[in-house]
C-alpha cells in the first residue's frame, strides 16, 4: 500500500491569468439579451436591415425568420442569438440605435408641424408673419387661402380638408429645406 503523501500546493503566483468566474444565470440573460437583438433584426424593414453590417450566415437566418412561423420562428431566433454569441455586436447595435434615432427624429418633426399647423389655424397673422420670415421661399397666398379655409371649416364645424392640406403643405416645404 502507498503512503499519501501531502498534496501539492498551489502556486498562485503573478505570471498566471486571472481567472474571471461568470455566473450561470449573467451567461442566460446575456444570451436572452442577444436573442431580443436578434428579435429587432428580424422585425427591421429591408431597407433598413440593408443599413446594418451582418455577415452572409446571419443575414441568411434573418430572412429565414421572416419566412417561419411560430416555433420555427422561435427556434429560428433562438439560433439567431447563438449566431450573434460569435459576433462583434457593437457595430450592428450601432447601427440599430442610429435606424431608431432616425425614427424617433422623424416623429419628433412631424409632431412640431402639427403644432405649428395649430398655431397658425388659432393665431393666425402673427404666427404666419413669423413662419414666412424663417421660410421666404413659401407660397404666401397659397397658405394664407389654407389658414382661412381652415378657420371657416372650423367655424362651420365642416370635415378638416383645409386643415390637412395645411399639414401636407407644410410637410412638403420643411422636408424639403
Amino acid at each position: 500500500m502507498k503512503k499519501r503523501g501531502k498534496k501539492p500546493e498551489l502556486d498562485w503566483t503573478d505570471d498566471q491569468e486571472e481567472i474571471i468566474w461568470v455566473s450561470k444565470s449573467e451567461i442566460k440573460r446575456d444570451a436572452e439579451e442577444l436573442k431580443k437583438l436578434g428579435a429587432k433584426l428580424v422585425d427591421l424593414t429591408a431597407t433598413n436591415l440593408a443599413k446594418v453590417p451582418l455577415d452572409e450566415t446571419l443575414l441568411d437566418a434573418i430572412l429565414l425568420a421572416r419566412r417561419s412561423e411560430r416555433e420555427a420562428k422561435r427556434r429560428q431566433l433562438q439560433f439567431i442569438g447563438k449566431l450573434l454569441r460569435s459576433t462583434d455586436v457593437e457595430p450592428i447595435q450601432e447601427a440599430l440605435e442610429k435606424i431608431e434615432n432616425k425614427h424617433n427624429q422623424q416623429q419628433a418633426m412631424l409632431h412640431k408641424l402639427e403644432y405649428l399647423r395649430d398655431d397658425l389655424v388659432e393665431k393666425g397673422d402673427d404666427v404666419l408673419a413669423t413662419f414666412f420670415d424663417e421660410h421666404p421661399n413659401a407660397d404666401r397666398q397659397h397658405l394664407r387661402n389654407l389658414v382661412r379655409a381652415a378657420k371657416k371649416e372650423k367655424e362651420q364645424n365642416k370635415a378638416p380638408k383645409a386643415y390637412r392640406e395645411i399639414y401636407q403643405y407644410l410637410k412638403e416645404l420643411l422636408l424639403e429645406d
